[in-house]
């Protein structure tokens, strides 16, 4: 390959990756997140949190009236009787806890952070668009920054 034939490679591409954040998309090359593209995420990360929460609670299954769950009773049953695996079960329920609630904070993160982001960069595009707009008025193309810049 020719250095030639590389700068046209370079421009071709440079030429394909414009960023359009307008939301305009099309077959023109242009980088484009939708809000249903961030809203499907989000909603998959808190359809995650809510089953999670419902089907991993340990401590909301078999409780008794000290609100123990039915593992924590069995754990609990087994140390009474001098089992190893009283203190075994017993771990594995603190150590499952732990991380169940990792993910759940995790799931929670990931929808609220995609709801703000989602907000932000609308309030962020009508900043810019206000700023790049052309004579007319009307948003300067993302584009046309191309121009700017030679």
């Amino acid at each position: 390959m020719t250095w030639q034939e590389w700068d046209q490679l370079k421009r071709t591409a440079a030429d394909r990756m414009h960023l359009d954040s307008t939301g305009s998309g099309g077959d023109d090359g242009d980088l484009v997140v939708r809000g249903d593209d961030l809203g499907a995420v989000g909603s998959e990360a808190f359809r995650l949190h809510v089953d999670l929460k419902a089907k991993a609670d340990l401590a909301g299954i078999g409780a008794d009236k000290h609100g123990d769950s039915s593992t924590t009773q069995a754990a609990t049953s087994l140390k009474k009787h001098g089992f190893a695996m009283g203190l075994a079960l017993d771990k594995t329920l603190k150590t499952w806890s732990v991380q169940v609630k990792t993910v759940l904070q995790a799931c929670a993160n990931i929808s609220n952070h995609l709801d703000y982001s989602k907000k932000s960069h609308a309030h962020e595009d009508k900043r810019i668009a206000a700023d790049l707009a052309g004579r007319d008025g009307r948003a300067l193309p993302s584009s046309r920054l191309n121009e700017y810049f030679k």
